[in-house]
């Protein structure tokens, strides 16, 4: 039996460009086949919902709300609920797992460091960092940006890209040997495709989660057109369409390094 996870969700608590409440996640992801999920909203420094006004400590618990009120709508559900944050730089973003409310309650000047900064905070707390679509082009985008010593994986399916964008993903990720993520990048119901991490065994916290993910019993799969047909979980890395790439980026690549940045 396979359990699937996903990794990369995005509620309207957290989330602005989500319409979701985080309730009405947990039925409609256990009909898709999932067995957990994790709510990684966007944090302070990307598209985050949360007022930039208020004390750090309110911040922080308006941004916790999507996450605790997705807990608490699944506890009588056969479904888990973790905590995560997508976490932006430059465009370049960061799904984080393994930290919780109290670190971010104790770090609050975590928006003033640099990724090597805090890269090793996250380590430190024995979490990882998975960057999240890494050759994601977009109108809103400059620059491709790559820092390969801050990543313990890289996401080579997201259901929010095309597919010659996770094809260069995966191309990036595996010629460093990065373990490999996959997740929707959901937002709301009305996206065709979805993502996941499939494992052999379940899953019942976040720091299960990341032992799991670091000893690579993880297998990315996705699923096309879940509203169409009652489709399955497949293989990312058995779809030649996500592994060679069909085109080269379009946008300046730009690789950062604790000595220099250097672009391509």
């Amino acid at each position: 039996m396979e359990y699937i996870y996903e990794t990369h969700l995005h509620t309207m608590e957290g989330s602005a460009c989500s319409n979701t409440p985080a309730k009405d996640y947990i039925d409609y992801m256990i009909d898709l086949g999932y067995s957990g999920i994790i709510v990684t909203d966007h944090f302070f420094n990307g598209n985050c919902a949360v007022p930039k006004d208020l004390p750090w400590e309110k911040r922080v618990s308006l941004y916790c709300a999507g996450y605790k009120k997705a807990f608490e709508a699944a506890k009588d559900k056969d479904l888990a609920v973790f905590f995560g944050i997508e976490y932006n730089f430059d465009g370049d973003e960061y799904l984080i797992y393994g930290v919780d409310e109290d670190w971010l309650l104790s770090n609050p000047d975590i928006m003033q460091r640099d990724r090597f900064e805090v890269y090793q905070a996250v380590h430190s707390a024995g979490g990882i960092m998975v960057q999240a679509h890494p050759y994601r082009e977009r109108g809103y985008l400059k620059a491709i940006h790559l820092t390969p010593e801050v990543c313990d994986g890289a996401e080579i399916f997201n259901a929010g890209n095309p597919d010659w964008q996770d094809a260069l993903g995966y191309q990036y990720a595996n010629d460093r040997n990065f373990l490999f993520s996959a997740g929707s990048d959901i937002h709301n119901f009305t996206q065709d495709d979805m993502g996941g991490m499939s494992f052999p065994y379940p899953i019942h916290s976040i720091k299960e989660y990341v032992s799991a993910f670091l000893k690579g019993d993880g297998t990315p799969v996705f699923k096309r057109n879940v509203h169409g047909c009652n489709s399955s979980f497949n293989r990312v890395t058995d779809d030649i369409a996500l592994t060679v790439p069909s085109r080269t980026p379009s946008l300046e690549v730009i690789w950062h390094e604790k000595a220099n940045v250097s672009a391509q």
